[in-house]
C-alpha cells in the first residue's frame, strides 16, 4: 500500500452556545488507514450535555419565532458555506472513516443537497384549517416545532447523517444538541464550527467523546425528541431509556439488504454495479447489497462476473488517489468482521478474500461467500463490512421468501426486465425502500427508513419534517 501524507488536525472540543468548550479528559482519534493517532477530543460529561441542552432551550425561545423564510435563508447560506469547503470536507471524511478520497469527493453533493431541499421545505410547512365546524365554532390545526431535539449519529457516514438529521430539525424550527461518535468526529466538528458563523448561538450544539454523552442526552428531561442512527441493539437500549421521560423517538437502525437477481438481465452489468455498491465504504452501510439471491439459471454466470469484478478492487489508504476501497473504521470492528468470515468458512465456500492486510491499518480484503444456508449467521446477521454472500435459489417464490426471511426491513433490490416480476417484488418485499434494477439510490425528496428491527420513522422528504414537528388543535368560539 502506498504511503500518503495526512493533514494535521487540531484538538476537537464541544461546541456549546456558540463557543468551543474543552475538558480535561481527552480521547484519541485514530486514522483507520494507519492505526496512528491524528487528533485528540474532549469527552462529554453529564454536565457538558446539560449545558448544551440548556443553551438550546434558551435559544429556542427566539428561534421558534423565526419564519420559514428566515430559516430557509440560513440553511441556504449554510449549504453554500459547506460547498465552498468541499475539498477540505472530503479529505476530513476520508481521514475520518478511511473511505477513498475519490468517493468522499463524489459524496459532497449528497451533503449539500439535503440542506437546500429542507431550506425549501421550511417555507412549505403549515397546518390545516377545518373552518367553521359548528355554530360560532372555528377549528384549525397548527404545526409547531417540538423544542430541543437530541441527535445521535453513527461513525460510518458522519457528515451525511449529520446533514440528514440537522436539515429537517432546523427547517421545522427546533434547536438541537448533536452527539457525534468518538470514532469519527473530524468532519462533523468542522461542520458545526461553520454553523456557528451562520446560526444564532445555541441553535446548534455539539458534544463529542464516548457513550456517556449520548446516554445523558437521551435521558435529559428537557430533550423532547431523540433521533438515532445506529445498531439495532443500541436502538433498543436508547428507546428503553427515552421511555422514562416519554420523549419521542426516531430510530434508523441496522439492515441486511437482499438483492434478487433474475436471469433475464445483463448479468455482467448487474454484477459490476453490485460490486461497486456492495464494497462501497468498505461495506459499512446499512443498505449495502450484501445478501445476493440469484436464480439458479443465472447463478454460475453471475458469480463468475461478480468475483472477477471484486478482484479488481484496489485496497489502500483513504487519501491515496488510487484507492477504491479503504479500511474498516477500527481495530475492534475489523476483528468482528474477520470473525464472521472465519466462522463462515466452516459452513460455506469463501470464493474470495477474507483475510486482513498488513500495513498498520484496519483492513479486511473484499470477501465473497458462496452458498451459505438461509439460517446461517452470515445471511441473518449484519456483518457491516466488505463481505457479500451469494445464494442460489430455485424460483421466484423462494427468492422472495429468502429475501423477507430477516429481522431487518430497511432496503432491498430486485433485478429483472420483466415488469410483472419487479412489481410483484415491490409489493411483496417487506422493506422500507425497494429499488428496481439499481441499488443505494437515495434522494432528499423520497423518505428513507425501515421496518422491523431496522427501526421506525423517516429521514428525508417532507415526512422527515413531520418527524420534527408537533400539531396543535385550536378551537375558537367566534359568537
Amino acid at each position: 500500500m502506498a504511503l500518503v501524507e495526512f493533514p494535521t488536525i487540531p484538538d476537537l472540543n464541544h461546541i456549546i452556545d456558540g463557543k468551543r468548550v474543552t475538558t480535561s479528559d481527552r480521547l484519541p482519534v485514530f486514522n483507520p488507514s494507519t492505526g496512528e493517532q491524528v487528533a485528540d477530543q474532549a469527552v462529554a460529561t453529564e454536565q457538558d450535555v446539560d449545558a448544551a441542552v440548556q443553551a438550546a432551550k434558551r435559544a429556542f425561545t427566539t428561534w421558534t419565532r423565526t419564519s420559514g423564510a428566515e430559516r430557509a435563508e440560513l440553511l441556504l447560506r449554510f449549504a453554500d458555506a459547506i460547498a465552498a469547503e468541499a475539498e477540505s470536507f472530503a479529505r476530513l471524511e476520508s481521514l475520518d472513516v478511511g473511505k477513498p478520497i475519490s468517493t468522499a469527493r463524489e459524496e459532497m453533493s449528497f451533503y449539500v443537497d439535503p440542506l437546500k431541499y429542507f431550506a425549501g421545505a421550511a417555507r412549505l410547512a403549515h397546518g390545516t384549517s377545518l373552518g367553521d365546524v359548528g355554530p360560532g365554532l372555528h377549528s384549525r390545526v397548527e404545526r409547531e416545532p417540538i423544542g430541543v431535539v437530541g441527535l445521535i449519529i453513527p461513525w460510518n457516514f458522519p457528515l451525511l447523517e449529520a446533514v440528514w438529521k440537522i436539515s429537517p430539525a432546523i427547517a421545522a424550527g427546533n434547536t438541537l444538541v448533536m452527539k457525534v461518535t468518538g470514532v469519527t468526529p473530524l468532519s462533523t466538528t468542522r461542520f458545526f464550527e461553520i454553523a456557528q458563523e451562520i446560526f444564532p448561538p445555541g441553535v446548534m450544539n455539539l458534544v463529542v467523546g464516548n457513550s456517556t454523552g449520548g446516554k445523558a442526552l437521551v435521558a435529559h428531561p428537557d430533550v423532547s425528541l431523540v433521533s438515532l442512527t445506529g445498531a439495532t441493539s443500541t436502538g433498543k437500549q436508547v428507546a428503553a431509556s427515552a421511555a422514562q421521560t416519554l420523549k419521542r423517538m426516531h430510530l434508523e437502525l441496522g439492515g441486511k439488504a437482499p438483492v434478487i437477481v433474475h436471469p433475464d438481465i445483463d448479468l455482467k452489468a448487474a454484477a459490476e454495479y453490485l460490486v461497486g455498491t456492495g464494497y462501497a465504504n468498505s461495506g459499512q452501510d446499512c443498505t449495502a447489497p450484501c445478501r445476493v439471491i440469484v436464480h439458479e439459471a443465472a447463478y454460475e454466470e453471475f458469480v463468475g462476473h461478480y468475483v472477477d469484478f471484486a478482484k479488481g478492487i484496489q485496497m489502500g489508504q483513504g487519501l491515496d488517489e488510487r484507492t477504491t476501497m479503504g479500511p474498516l473504521v477500527s481495530a475492534t470492528h475489523r476483528d468482528s468482521v474477520r470473525g464472521f468470515v472465519e466462522r463462515a468458512a466452516d459452513y460455506a465456500t469463501i470464493a474470495l478474500g477474507g483475510g486482513a492486510e498488513d500495513g498498520g491499518g484496519y483492513f479486511v480484503s473484499p470477501t465473497v461467500v458462496l452458498d451459505p444456508a438461509q439460517d446461517s449467521e452470515i445471511v441473518q446477521e449484519e456483518v457491516f463490512g466488505p463481505v457479500v454472500s451469494i445464494q442460489r435459489a430455485g424460483n421466484e417464490e423462494q427468492m422472495l421468501q429468502w429475501a423477507n426471511d430477516s429481522q431487518y426491513g430497511l432496503a432491498a433490490s430486485v433485478w429483472s426486465n420483466d415488469l410483472n416480476v419487479t412489481q410483484r417484488a415491490a409489493r411483496e418485499l417487506n422493506f422500507g425502500t425497494v429499488w428496481i434494477n439499481t441499488h443505494m439510490q437515495v434522494i432528499p425528496e423520497a423518505p428513507f427508513g425501515g421496518f422491523g428491527n431496522s427501526g421506525y420513522g423517516k429521514e428525508l422528504s417532507m415526512m422527515a419534517l413531520e418527524e420534527f414537528s408537533r400539531y396543535k388543535h385550536v378551537m375558537t368560539q367566534t359568537a
